[in-house]
């Protein structure tokens, strides 16, 4: 029945030239490509980010993490890359770079590009730091479902340490104010960490004096160790207020046990 429909709409577009069996595909083509485009421009309502991690330095001292996506406006690909201090939980000095293609995407392609470029420019940095991309981080906790779940207390995860036998608690605590373009919040992170013997320690994980602009929400997407000395690095997403939708970036807080 779809077949028939479609048919006697090629058919009817130019009622004064008689359709070909060669011209039906040909146009069945150019509709399924005006398809293609509408259903693009619906799924890209927000720039939704890719996460990468590139890993440690050999000490777990330094961690190295980058994203990439496309611009949902102009379709120009996009990467950042971070290198953070793990002791300090803060950026390692010359470690945040961005490149934004001049040109938008073409079909089929996810922005990666500009994350390997990005890359490629700036070897130097990985150097630097000691960085290697072969010490990626040793997943603890990842987060499966959709994430439309909120809470007024903030998210509660609970994870095992299965090589240290340690148990983790977690708790994000969110602070949002404001609306619109007035939007603003901060958030921290308390970590419980119950070792093998039973001895319990807390942590605070982040500042929660630092206001982000435009940010409506904070996610834990990923906990990792640095596979030699056991730094944990909380992956957040962040759902941020842009101009064509709700994007999503992501940040790091990292912790030296």
């Amino acid at each position: 029945m779809v077949k028939e429909v479609k048919e006697r709409y090629f058919l009817s577009a130019e009622p004064e030239k008689k359709a070909t069996a060669r011209d039906i595909p040909r146009r069945r083509e150019t509709l399924c490509a005006a398809i293609l485009l509408f259903c693009g421009r619906i799924l890209w309502a927000g720039d939704i980010a890719a996460y990468v991690d590139l890993g440690f330095s050999a000490d777990g001292a330094i961690y190295m993490f980058a994203q990439y996506g496309v611009q949902a406006g102009t379709l120009k690909p996009w990467a950042d890359l971070f290198v953070v201090d793990v002791v300090q939980n803060n950026f390692a000095g010359g470690g945040k770079v961005s490149f934004v293609h001049d040109a938008p995407v073409i079909a089929g392609q996810d922005g990666s590009g500009a994350l390997y470029r990005l890359i490629a420019r700036n070897a130097a940095l990985a150097e630097r730091y000691g960085v290697s991309y072969l010490l990626q981080g040793q997943a603890l906790y990842m987060a499966l479902d959709d994430g439309n779940r909120t809470s007024p207390v903030g998210e509660i995860i609970e994870f095992r340490d299965f090589k240290t036998n340690g148990y983790y608690r977690a708790q994000l605590v969110p602070r949002i104010e404001g609306s619109g373009s007035a939007l603003a919040s901060s958030f921290y992170i308390t970590l419980e960490r119950t070792a093998w013997d039973g001895a319990r320690k807390t942590y605070m994980v982040g500042n929660p004096q630092i206001r982000r602009p435009l940010i409506s929400s904070y996610r834990i997407r990923k906990v990792m160790v640095a596979p030699r000395d056991g730094s944990v690095v909380f992956v957040i997403e962040m759902r941020k207020l842009g101009a064509d939708g709700m994007d999503i970036r992501y940040m790091v807080e990292a912790l030296r046990l």
